[in-house]
């Protein structure tokens, strides 16, 4: 079975500078939500702003948490005011902080394709949006005071709201402004990076000269071109005339004074040399 083909996929960025703005307009989004999350965790504001929307009749009321444990019923806290919702969008804010940190490098790296590009931020713009989904979640534990979406996202931090809590108030109402945004971003990404991961019709008329260009029979060896290619080498000692065992230059000099090459009759007596103690006797084989 034939695999299909993924020469249409892009490796290369089309459009770089659009890359670098999203990074730019990135930075804030990013630092401002570690900032303002990671201050309100674990529980800086929330059972405060729960408690002044119980106080108004704009939610349920915290108090109820305590009657659930003093009667061993089940405790559901709701969402917008669980403590889980905060700790998730801490580390959502780490991630984000990491994954910008590390995708600016390999993109200038040339590392970061547009298809790693589509998952990441894909990956990211759904931590997003769960996020705000979770932070605007309603609060119906209540029946008496039903609440769509919590009070501070509805209305505004001046009177009647505490003034003392003016500032939480808003510190909320950033946050989630913050998140909005940056799952804006992402998605943003996400959709420039694909539309980067499909190739242009010239680049496509590009890659199929070049694969034409490489499979033609111009650009490679057949098996003549390379047998004569190969002939102008010299061959290799001991692979020719039949014999088996390599030749080096050393065995080549033994054989020699041993007149054990082919086509060269032995020499079965050479002369000794003359010691100067045998006087002047002649041996055989001088």
């Amino acid at each position: 079975m034939k695999m299909p083909s993924l020469s249409w996929i892009n490796l290369e960025w089309r459009w770089q500078k659009f890359f670098y703005i999203l990074i730019v307009a990135e930075v804030p989004f990013t630092v401002s939500a570690l900032a303002l999350f990671g201050i309100a965790d674990p529980d800086l504001y929330r059972t405060q702003l729960w408690q002044e929307g119980a106080n108004h009749g704009w939610n349920s009321d915290p108090i109820e948490i305590l009657y659930s444990y003093a009667n061993y019923a089940p405790i559901n806290t709701p969402t917008p005011w669980n403590q889980w919702i905060t700790t998730y969008n801490v580390i959502i804010a780490v991630l984000s902080m990491f994954v910008m940190l590390v995708k600016t490098v390999m993109y200038i790296t040339d590392t970061f394709p547009p298809l790693l590009s589509v998952i990441i931020h894909g990956t990211l713009a759904a931590l997003y949006a769960v996020s705000i989904d979770n932070q605007a979640a309603s609060d119906y534990s209540d029946p008496l005071h039903p609440s769509k979406y919590p009070w501070y996202l509805t209305r505004s931090c001046g009177a009647p709201v505490n003034p003392s809590l003016k500032g939480y108030c808003q510190q909320a109402q950033g946050a989630f402004a913050t998140t909005v945004c940056l799952c804006a971003l992402f998605t943003l990404h996400m959709v420039i990076a694909l539309i980067c991961c499909r190739r242009t019709r010239g680049q496509m008329m590009e890659l199929d000269s070049k694969t034409a260009e490489l499979e033609s029979p111009g650009s490679t060896f057949d098996d003549k071109k390379w047998d004569m290619e190969m002939n102008q080498y010299p061959t290799t000692p001991g692979t020719t005339r039949g014999m088996k065992t390599p030749m080096t230059p050393r065995t080549l000099a033994f054989n020699t004074l041993d007149g054990a090459l082919p086509g060269r009759r032995p020499n079965k007596d050479l002369p000794l040399r003359h010691h100067i103690a045998m006087g002047n006797e002649t041996y055989k084989g001088r």
